[in-house]
């Protein structure tokens, strides 16, 4: 048994999964951390498949019960048996609530992320900012996420500028390639049945097209365009150096708007259809939209997360927040 502090990274999504990874791997190469992924949701079998791109199994599977507090439960009966030293999420609020009650540390990557006022907000939203109110460090992505924090009364000191993993995790899965002729459609099938026709129609104006949904990492690296009202997809894409038209995408992706990386589109076929070819029929336009870059992380987030879990479990110092990002046009 190793005597280094037993973190549990938990993962129920596989784009929770894409994230914690590479935390995972970086805690074990500082050597000052037991890793444990913890794999939880709905659909554990497609968390294990994600971990497994990075040639990682996880040691605890703890499947989502129907009703939440019986998910809290599990976690709780889980940790009454076996401690960790800290916890780490990104969404999960059950484990985070369950953390928190046994008095564990709870460290959240991608803190601070909002779409909308408390007003007009969806389900997700209101989890979020319940779970600022049980996390002990807030791991903020971008500066406007650490803003949002602070303006919830987070206290700056709890909070620190890391940037997000998903960067780490291309990193780590596949190097850049050649962006081949390929929209990667990233939609509910409800949407994808009315937006269909459209790129349809695109495909057969541009012969050499292929359009294609999302399945794995060379997908997102190779493609021409993302298409997709996800946000998760959306930053996974621009962590492949892939630009993105956003259908309907609001406030949540401001920083990669601004960055010029991620263009909005309206939902309507014709709309997408008038986006989509403006890139196809112009290389310039659709390079000039990846050149914007990756607002959301540097590729040494999941380090910086790493060091702040061992820092707040006293081995070793919190890291310096991620540089600001300079802003296109200024000398420096």
């Amino acid at each position: 048994m190793s005597s280094l502090p037993e973190v549990h990274l938990v993962a129920g999504t596989p784009a929770e999964a894409f994230r914690l990874a590479p935390v995972a791997l970086a805690m074990r190469e500082q050597g000052r951390l037991t890793p444990v992924l913890l794999v939880t949701g709905t659909d554990p079998e497609a968390v294990d498949a994600t971990l497994a791109r990075f040639r990682l199994v996880p040691r605890i599977t703890l499947p989502a019960a129907a009703e939440q507090t019986e998910t809290i439960r599990r976690f709780d009966e889980l940790w009454a048996a076996r401690t960790p030293e800290a916890v780490v999420v990104r969404d999960g609020l059950a484990p985070a609530l369950a953390a928190f009650w046994r008095r564990i540390p709870v460290l959240q990557i991608d803190a601070g992320r909002r779409d909308g006022d408390l007003v007009t907000a969806s389900a997700r939203e209101t989890q979020r900012r319940l779970l600022a109110q049980v996390t002990t460090v807030h791991l903020a992505a971008t500066p406007l996420a650490a803003m949002n924090l602070l303006d919830e009364r987070v206290v700056a000191g709890d909070l620190l500028l890391t940037g997000g993993t998903a960067a780490d995790a291309a990193a780590r899965l596949h190097r850049r390639s050649p962006h081949q002729r390929r929209v990667v459609l990233g939609v509910p099938p409800e949407r994808a049945a009315a937006i269909g026709p459209a790129l349809r129609y695109l495909a057969a104006r541009h012969p050499d097209l292929e359009i294609i949904a999302p399945e794995q990492a060379r997908t997102l690296a190779e493609a021409y365009v993302v298409v997709t009202d996800d946000g998760d997809l959306l930053e996974e894409a621009l962590a492949f150096g892939t630009p993105v038209l956003a259908i309907a995408t609001g406030a949540e992706h401001a920083e990669a708007v601004h960055a010029g990386s991620v263009r909005l589109v309206a939902p309507d076929p014709a709309a997408i259809t008038s986006a989509v070819a403006e890139l196809l029929d112009s290389r310039v336009r659709r390079d000039a939209m990846a050149a914007g870059g990756n607002p959301y992380g540097d590729g040494r987030a999941a380090h910086r997360v790493a060091q702040a879990t061992a820092a707040l479990l006293g081995h070793g110092q919190f890291p310096d927040p991620m540089p600001a990002r300079p802003v296109a046009g200024v000398a420096r």
